[in-house]
């Protein structure tokens, strides 16, 4: 089943100033949103992205008034930034690749312990075409709220564009973190 994002365009391209005009308007409502119930239950969030470069994280930080919400966020697209800045296990990556379910909640669990946030949210994914064999599209995500258990999706958003993807990942990003938010 390929997962899409309803009214996003296909095959999006262009530098973070384009992108961010090309979100739909729902993302940012979402955001919204999941600010305003994360800052009624005390509770703050933070991010650990490769194939997103940091959007989720420029996303809950555009919201006057709500940022105070985001604790911080991890940009950590090289193997390298993975394993020095949260932790990943060189062997896990070695073994599953950059893009997998054990990734994804390697980082997520790294930026937890890295972290004073409630609830994180790390993605990992192919943007783009990737090496020959790699699903482009292909994108893992885990959250995980401190003291609760985590829970991970494997979305295939197929070849719609690096932008498209990182929007499509994005959108799916804020929902996983809404729902922690809502645990109780």
């Amino acid at each position: 089943m390929r997962d899409s994002l309803p009214g996003a365009p296909e095959g999006l391209e262009g530098d973070a100033e384009a992108l961010a005009s090309q979100l739909p308007p729902a993302v940012e409502v979402m955001a919204s949103r999941l600010l305003d119930r994360a800052s009624t239950r005390f509770l703050t969030l933070a991010t650990a992205e490769s194939c997103t470069g940091g959007l989720i994280s420029s996303i809950l930080t555009d919201i006057e008034g709500k940022s105070h919400v985001f604790e911080c966020g991890f940009t950590v697209y090289s193997d390298d930034a993975k394993i020095a800045m949260l932790g990943v296990d060189r062997q896990i990556l070695a073994r599953e690749g950059a893009v997998s379910k054990a990734v994804a909640i390697e980082m997520a669990r790294g930026a937890l312990a890295r972290s004073k946030a409630d609830i994180v949210l790390a993605v990992t994914g192919f943007a783009g075409k990737g090496k020959h064999g790699d699903e482009p599209g292909l994108v893992h995500l885990a959250c995980m709220r401190r003291g609760r258990g985590q829970r991970h999706h494997e979305a295939h958003f197929g070849d719609i564009g690096r932008a498209g993807v990182r929007i499509a990942a994005t959108e799916h990003a804020l929902r996983m973190m809404a729902e922690a938010v809502s645990q109780d």
